[in-house]
């Protein structure tokens, strides 16, 4: 598969993965009832999978990974941090202000993994302030 085909496709699986989260967090703050559909529950699932194995394969294709190269380690170690946070936000925190708080630190570190792709360095954003 090409670069440019795996490239895109990782970028649309990311923003799709964003979308979705965003929206379910909202609905998490407005008690939505959407929250409870089936689909809302199966479809990040899929496309995360999507997501990861499109990351896996420009990963292979351009020859560069984790622990490897710091500013891959850096987008797989805040990969783990929106995780851990959003898991906090949409299931495990143990109110809605807690849940908000993950919500908005999960965000961020998207933010952060965004900033890691486009600058190709682990320090990210933190790398514009200077």
């Amino acid at each position: 598969m090409s670069y440019l085909l795996l490239k895109h496709l990782h970028i649309t699986f990311v923003v799709v993965s964003v979308t979705g989260f965003f929206l379910r967090g909202v609905w998490m703050l407005t008690d939505s009832p959407l929250l409870d559909r089936r689909w809302v529950k199966v479809v990040p699932h899929v496309n995360d999978t999507l997501l990861l194995v499109a990351a896996i394969g420009l990963s292979v294709t351009l020859r560069q990974y984790p622990f490897v190269h710091a500013w891959l380690t850096a987008k797989v170690l805040g990969l783990l941090a929106y995780i851990l946070f959003g898991l906090f936000a949409l299931r495990r925190g143990p109110g809605k202000a807690a849940r908000t708080g993950f919500w908005l630190a999960s965000l961020a570190s998207f933010g952060y993994i965004v900033s890691v792709a486009l600058t190709k360095d682990p320090r990210g954003f933190l790398l514009w302030l200077q």
